[in-house]
């Protein structure tokens, strides 16, 4: 054991741990929910933590040989190295303090061993490893820089989404089907058409994911306590923000307000929405796409789901649609995230938001789960969609629905009359109209031409002239 203190007194801690009294104590506070602070920040603060270490050390605030061990214990983080070591709860008082110390401490008890060979030395966790920084500008910009991070690999998963939904599209262009409004029997459509307005959906997602990483670029390094940048020379603020960007490899800037950046939380809200959006569309479509597969007897059964497992412990052959059930749940999860995150960034008082952990949490989270979801969604779902074809026609042709099309050629009065007589008897459509000698089999194999009831115009219009 070894001996630390701090301004509540002296600690012991193990031999083995890298962190410090600093993080013991969080330990001690915050044993609340359980999940670790999500590794990507932790090596976007680590990252910030080498600009620093190495921007210090180049404008002879600190030793360099200091400097390079502190940037060297910093790689080392970054690489995925020490990962037990980061031990705080994710949700903790004091708008990240702890995680900020956590990595501190590391970092420290790190470039002191290559320093000296020893845990303590000669670097020291605030002196040293923090020096010219706060915790409310060191998490804001690693939360920033992290979520640009995420964001990238959910975009490339929703690329691929949409590109495998436009290949149904086109598998199933010729596939006619009742279309569905309010849960009842509507126009006739293309299954083709249904993909395709879900293609649509995931592009707009990426597209608003796409344009929100801009917001994120901003960050307040430099800016301190408040955002007035008070410690930090105004040369370190100018040059930790290059450095960063290069480090980062993203168009990270300093902000023009840095007092706004580190009291104002509103850019996470505008992400998480945008997270939430995809969320729901995500949603709507496992739920259609269960609809749709349901069954497959005794519901709509117009399309089959790869089977992926077995869905019953006591009904033998049951398959479930377990996809786009968890797709469902991951979706109900991001929404949930984005009311917290919501709560979170309107709470903040006055100069700092003190919540910004649970905003990290949540919006991180979010972004990793909803790249997960897509990923899953895609390769094990809507990659082995099936239509069952006659099934899709028979629906068709046993509902009313094609009658619309009959209007602008026997009047709606007539219509209606067909359709009431076809359900009354359990007739078919094209049966009736046929009976009642309303038009002939040539007029009606014009109107009713799957091509012509599922685009623009009027069904059989030549027939009108």
């Amino acid at each position: 054991m070894r001996l630390e203190k701090d301004l509540l007194g002296t600690r012991e801690l193990p031999d083995a741990a890298y962190y410090g009294v600093h993080t013991l104590r969080a330990l001690e506070n915050f044993p609340l929910s359980g999940y670790l602070v999500h590794p990507r920040l932790i090596e976007a603060i680590a990252l910030v933590k080498k600009a620093a270490a190495t921007v210090n050390g180049e404008l002879g605030h600190l030793p360099w040989d200091m400097a390079q061990a502190i940037s060297q214990a910093a790689d080392e983080v970054i690489e995925g190295k020490w990962r037990e070591q980061f031990v705080v709860d994710a949700l903790q008082g004091g708008a990240g303090t702890s995680t900020n110390m956590n990595v501190n401490e590391v970092l420290a008890s790190r470039a002191n061993e290559l320093l000296t060979g020893a845990k303590l030395g000669p670097v020291h966790p605030l002196d040293h490893v923090n020096l010219h920084q706060s915790t409310n500008d060191v998490y804001p910009t690693a939360l920033r820089m992290a979520a640009i991070w995420l964001l990238q690999p959910l975009s490339e998963a929703c690329a691929v989404l949409q590109d495998t939904l436009q290949q149904k599209e086109a598998e199933f262009a010729g596939v006619i089907k009742v279309g569905r409004t309010e849960m009842q029997d509507a126009l006739p459509v293309m299954l083709g058409q249904e993909f395709s307005a879900y293609a649509q959906a995931i592009a707009r997602d990426r597209w608003r994911l796409y344009k929100v990483e801009e917001r994120l670029r901003q960050t307040n390094l430099g800016g301190t306590a408040v955002g007035t940048g008070l410690n930090a020379p105004k040369k370190y603020i100018f040059a930790v923000n290059d450095r960063l960007r290069l480090y980062a490899n993203i168009g990270l800037a300093r902000a023009e307000n840095m007092i706004d950046v580190t009291q104002n939380a509103d850019v996470f809200v505008e992400v998480s929405g945008l997270l939430k959006a995809l969320a729901v569309n995500l949603s709507k479509i496992a739920h259609d796409l269960r609809l749709l597969s349901s069954g497959p007897q005794g519901g709509f059964g117009e399309i089959a789901l790869p089977e992926r497992q077995a869905g019953s412990s006591i009904m033998p052959g049951k398959v479930n649609p377990v996809i786009p059930e968890a797709v469902n749940q991951l979706a109900f999860h991001v929404m949930a995230s984005d009311l917290a995150i919501a709560l979170a960034a309107q709470s903040g008082q006055l100069e700092l938001n003190a919540f910004l952990p649970l905003i990290a949490h949540h919006l991180l989270g979010s972004l990793e789960i909803l790249t997960n979801g897509a990923k899953i969604f895609s390769e094990f779902c809507i990659k082995g969609i099936t239509a069952r074809r006659e099934r899709c026609r028979e629906l068709l042709d046993n509902s009313l629905v094609t009658v619309t099309a009959l209007v602008p050629h026997i009047g709606y009065d007539q219509a209606t009359a067909v359709a009431r007589l076809a359900l009354a008897e359990g007739r078919q459509v094209r049966e009736v109209v046929l009976d009642m000698a309303l038009l002939t089999a040539d007029q009606l194999a014009v109107i009713l031409d799957p091509q012509a009831l599922t685009r623009p115009g009027i069904a059989g219009e030549k027939l009108l002239k």
